[in-house]
């Protein structure tokens, strides 16, 4: 018998779901005040769809993507980022014909096989967003300022937004070449990984984790120095934008982010106090995939945040989410024959917008009242036969421990008036 879920996955307890479900509002929320619509893709595409946009020098397609053939013989993935399937959506419906830009973002697991540690699992969660059709760098600041508005809308604090510019088709020749002019006497030092990047893609040697690897290219020319003047123009700019939306920001020239799509602007948001993984989100421009995955040149840009290391890190600084618990009502019998009343209320304070319950166990009152306490529940409305035969009920404040008598026809209105001002839960 199997009782252990598969390493690197985590069960999302009923305790715990609540946050989940205020993470997910937010995200929902502000991407809806940015004028952003949803996009649902499947959880696995065609390998190829990773291999071109992804970039087989990454570390996804070389070591984490979890690829098997299905029964027909087609080798398939689980969608290890959002960006290369939503871009596949846009192409396959021609969203563009709606006009651009295109504004989307998700919600929903992703999967990288990899050694399981804090914020780092193989079945993981990710709000991202994606823009198509402009290259505007008021764009780019926006879809910055959308990732740190949803963490101030959390109450996290302590972050540190990273930022840099990764250039065009224009200006990489000639960083890749004076880069490599630099590495090559290096390049018995670097790692294997990193002497398979060096003929093939040198900048992803800049991602690399090993501290040897990050010593060497310490000092390395980095593209900033390369941009060409319209790279530059458009990194000043995004700049300037963020700065007049008050959003501080640290230039970061060694930033090129993890992914072989990205151009002009990088953005990578840090937090510290979570272990190894102090990323919580980043992203970036990327205006090749399109045409990369076989459409027309539409320039994009979009970001990816992985919601557990989002609860890691309000967790570390105290800040972690607090969702109210329980239920508004509890309906409470007191003697036999009265569970159809019960039923029946139950479902009139749930049509009214109410969390209600009842005890199915048949208890006492005694000890539905411990129950109610337990579960915890904000009102205990009770059901006597006295009462009801006066077309009347009791309702009980628990956190007080004061009672009255109310109208049975009115006790919806008395108890969504009576939790109005502490914040009922309501649709």
């Amino acid at each position: 018998m199997l009782t252990n879920r598969p390493r690197g996955t985590e069960d999302i307890l009923p305790q715990e779901i609540d946050r989940w479900y205020l993470l997910e509002a937010t995200a929902r929320q502000v991407s809806r005040l940015y004028g952003y619509r949803e996009i649902r893709t499947p959880l696995f595409e065609h390998t190829e769809l990773f291999d071109r946009g992804v970039g087989d020098t990454t570390d996804i397609v070389e070591k984490e993507m979890y690829t098997f053939q299905d029964r027909g013989g087609r080798s398939v993935t689980l969608r290890p980022e959002g960006t290369a399937p939503v871009v596949r959506a846009f192409l396959e419906h021609h969203l563009e014909a709606g006009g651009l830009p295109v504004k989307l973002f998700y919600l929903g697991p992703m999967f990288r096989y990899g050694r399981p540690q804090a914020g780092r699992l193989r079945q993981f969660h990710q709000f991202g967003v994606e823009a198509f059709g402009s290259r505007d760098p008021a764009l780019d600041a926006e879809v910055i300022a959308l990732a740190m508005d949803f963490y101030s809308r959390l109450g996290l604090k302590g972050l540190e937004l990273h930022l840099n510019s990764v250039g065009c088709p224009v200006c990489r020749p000639g960083h890749r070449e004076a880069l490599q002019r630099y590495l090559r006497p290096h390049l018995g030092e670097l790692c294997p990984t990193c002497q398979g990047r060096f003929e093939r893609n040198p900048l992803r040697i800049f991602d690399c984790k090993s501290p040897v690897c990050q010593e060497i290219v310490n000092s390395a020319p980095t593209v900033a120095a390369s941009l060409c003047p319209e790279c530059s123009r458009h990194f000043q700019r995004v700049q300037e934008y963020l700065q007049e939306l008050g959003w501080q920001f640290i230039p970061d020239e060694h930033l090129v982010r993890g992914l072989d799509y990205y151009t002009n602007t990088a953005f990578e948001i840090m937090v510290t106090g979570i272990g190894a993984q102090s990323s919580i989100g980043g992203g970036g421009r990327y205006d090749g995939l399109v045409a990369a995955l076989g459409g027309k040149p539409v320039p994009g840009i979009g970001f990816g945040l992985g919601l557990e290391r989002v609860l890691l890190a309000l967790a570390a600084r105290g800040q972690d989410l607090t969702p109210e618990q329980g239920v508004d009502v509890l309906v409470l019998t007191a003697g036999a024959g009265l569970d159809r009343a019960a039923v029946s209320l139950l479902a009139r304070f749930r049509a009214a917008g109410l969390r209600a319950d009842k005890d199915y166990l048949g208890r006492s009152l005694k000890a539905q009242m411990k129950y109610a306490n337990r579960y915890p529940a904000r009102l205990a409305v009770i059901l006597g036969e006295a009462e009801l035969a006066r077309g009347r009920v009791l309702v009980r404040h628990l956190d007080t421990g004061s009672q009255a008598e109310v109208s049975l026809e009115a006790v919806e209105e008395y108890c969504l008036s009576h939790l109005s001002s502490k914040g009922a839960w309501k649709e």
